[in-house]
């Protein structure tokens, strides 16, 4: 006989069950998969001036300035990938871990997270606010 105990029926299955939550955990941080190439994500008056708007699908936000120019910045967080579903006027809000962005510019405003989000190409074309997730 070795020197090493032989872990119970009860170990085992306890060790069993973890795994699929632990790899539960990780898929919460992580976004889903990014859409490939530009997409249409609406109507362009859905940005007022000096607003923004969440576009949860797609992992985007849009924000225009007080002179009209839009910007877009993809919603997965810099810290640890989760995607953000919280937009309140101009503020957006990771709910995994607290992390705040401006809408407007994708700056911090607000830790953990210590990067800006990453900035997409946007356009509007014929009405419509076209911008690129995966870019």
């Amino acid at each position: 006989m070795s020197g090493s105990p032989v872990p119970s029926r009860r170990t085992l299955l306890k060790g069993a069950a973890a795994v699929p939550a632990a790899g539960l955990g990780l898929a919460a941080c992580s976004g889903p998969s990014e859409s490939e190439g530009p997409v249409d994500v609406g109507p362009e008056t859905e940005v007022p001036k000096g607003g923004a708007k969440l576009y949860r699908k797609h992992n985007v936000v849009v924000g225009r300035d007080s002179a009209g120019t839009l910007k877009a910045f993809s919603t997965i967080c810099t810290h640890a990938q989760c995607p953000i579903a919280k937009l309140d006027g101009t503020t957006l809000t990771c709910t995994c871990h607290g992390s705040q962005f401006d809408a407007t510019t994708g700056k911090v405003l607000h830790s953990p997270a210590t990067e800006p989000l990453k900035e997409l190409p946007v356009q509007a074309k014929n009405g419509r606010i076209v911008a690129n997730p995966s870019a």
